[in-house]
This record gives C-alpha cells, structure tokens and sequence, in this order.
C-alpha cells in the first residue's frame, strides 16, 4: 500500500493506493501555503503512522539536481528541499514531483497512455501545461521545466491576427497560457469583439454556429493549437492525452486535434489527441506509482 497526496494551492488531498491502481482517498484539507512549519505537520498529519513511501503530486517545479521547489501557489515551499524535510518530519522515504508530470506519469502508466513509449500529456483549461514521459521515465530537463508549453510566445499566423500583449503569472508576456486557457478565450473574445462573455457562454454560441464566437475559437486554435504542434514536432509523441475543463468539450477537443494534425511536420492520419478525466485521481495514481517505483530502485 502507497500513501499517496495531491497537493495545491487552496487543498490537499491523502489516499492509499494498492496493486489495483485506484486511489481510495482518506481526507482532504486546506493547504497552509503561506507557513511551511504548519505545512510539515499537516502532511505529518494527514499520512498518518505506517512505514511505507509516500509519493507526492505538487503545484510547484522542483529542481531536478537540488530538490528545491518554486511555487507560485504554494509560497512558502519556494527554496525547500520538500522530499527531504518531509521524510525526516514523517520518517519514511517520501518522493515529490510536479503535479503535470504525476498526471502524464498516471497516463502512461495505468492509463491511455500504456503500450506508448512517447507520450506528450496536456492539460488545457484553467491553465496551460504539459508533461513528457518517454520510456516510462518523466523528462524532467535541465530545471524541471520539461513540457511546459504554455510558457512560450503566443502566435495566431494562420488567422493572421494580432494579439494583445497579456502579463502572465511567470513574469513574462504574452505566453500561449495568456490566450490559450479558459480565462484566455474570454480575453481573445473581448479583444476581437469588444464583448464580455464567458468562456462556457463562448463556447456555447461557437456550438450553435454563432459568427463572433466562431471567430474567436478559430483564433484560439490557432494560438493552441500552433503552440502544441510545435511540442509535438520536437517530442514526436504516438498519443497526447489531455486533461482539463476544456478537454471535456468533445467537439473542441476534436476541432483542436485537427489543428495540431494539420501542423505537425509529418502527417498524422490518427487522432492524437485523447481526453482524459485527469484531476486529482491521476495525480495521485501518478504519485503513487512514482513513489513504488523508485523506492523499488532505492532512488532518494
């Protein structure tokens, strides 16, 4: 049995997960983000008394050669070394990892992704953001950044339009986060319509056949889905499964999979991209299955 958290900016989340791959979760609390003492005895607390590993999916980057994590929801982990303090206040071996790479990591191992040795995971809603997973081992790059597209330079060449220059949570401006996430359709509509709508109202009209609406999802693809090209380009991923609140409009789905496959410098005839539920089930499958395997292969 592997005690297993998901752990963001508002909660956090324990279960335990056996050979059975499905998470039975115990107890969800608010995170303590701002206080990290408070933070180590909630997790303490929350794992409760035993000896096996715990795995943890979390809202932050670690860096992948000092073990220290930056986190813009959860502050006051930024500069900790997580699985080190946390495993000596739990005494247990404990591995953390980003929570995009626990969710490409569940679907590459216990979900759409099975049977794919290269596998580039998505997530398009609330947020843009990505995981790599390539014969089963998360790609982590230099920094822990590995699969991050939403951080790049947002572009509509197709459409030819001109975009508004948004700051993004980064730091940066104009990343394809901006524009391509839920919050971004409804800037792109405003910004091209001078209308005031919300993503769900947009994308509703677009279902109906409504012209400005139309307009402003062609727009979207274009930002998306030239910015997931390109990722797929460089990684040459067999399947991409995508998770968040916009993956589950069906037809969105496979309008933005059109787009990508008509971009992609090798034409790719099958479908690509595949929805997937994702959300806290997948992180903590991917944490748990992390935390076994490397514990397995006495990985710190």
């Amino acid at each position: 049995m592997t005690c297993c958290f998901d752990i963001g900016g508002s909660k956090t989340v324990v279960a335990d997960m056996g050979e059975n791959e499905k998470p039975v979760i115990r107890h969800r609390q608010v995170t303590p983000a701002d206080d990290y003492g408070a933070f180590l005895e909630t997790v303490k607390a929350m794992a409760g008394e035993a000896s096996t590993p715990v795995g943890i999916s979390i809202a932050a980057v670690i860096d992948p050669h000092t073990g220290l994590a930056r986190s813009a929801n959860i502050p006051c982990i930024t500069g900790r070394n997580l699985a080190g303090d946390l495993g000596e206040t739990l005494e247990r071996p404990v591995y953390v990892m980003n929570d995009a790479n626990a969710f490409a990591f569940a679907e590459a191992k216990a979900g759409v992704g099975v049977g794919h040795r290269h596998v580039l995971a998505a997530i398009v809603g609330t947020g843009i953001g990505g995981a790599v997973i390539i014969d089963g081992k998360v790609m982590t790059g230099a920094t822990g950044n590995a699969g991050e597209w939403g951080h790049g330079p947002a572009s509509a060449m197709r459409t030819g339009t001109l975009l508004p220059a948004i700051e993004c949570g980064c730091g940066q401006t104009g990343c394809v986060d901006t524009l391509g996430a839920a919050r971004g359709i409804e800037r792109l509509h405003e910004h091209l319509h001078g209308l005031e709508s919300d993503s769900y109202e947009i994308l509703a009209q677009w279902h109906g056949g409504g012209e400005q609406a139309t307009r402003t999802v062609d727009v979207f693809l274009d930002i998306v889905g030239g910015a997931l090209a390109n990722m797929v380009n460089m990684i040459d991923p067999s399947i991409v499964p995508v998770s968040g609140g916009l993956a589950q409009d069906e037809l969105l789905l496979e309008a933005l999979d059109a787009e990508v496959r008509q971009r992609c410098l090798i034409e790719r005839r099958d479908r690509l991209l595949v929805p997937v539920r994702g959300g806290v089930e997948s992180a903590l499958i991917g944490a748990a299955i992390f935390a076994r395997e490397a514990h397995d292969a006495g990985n710190p």
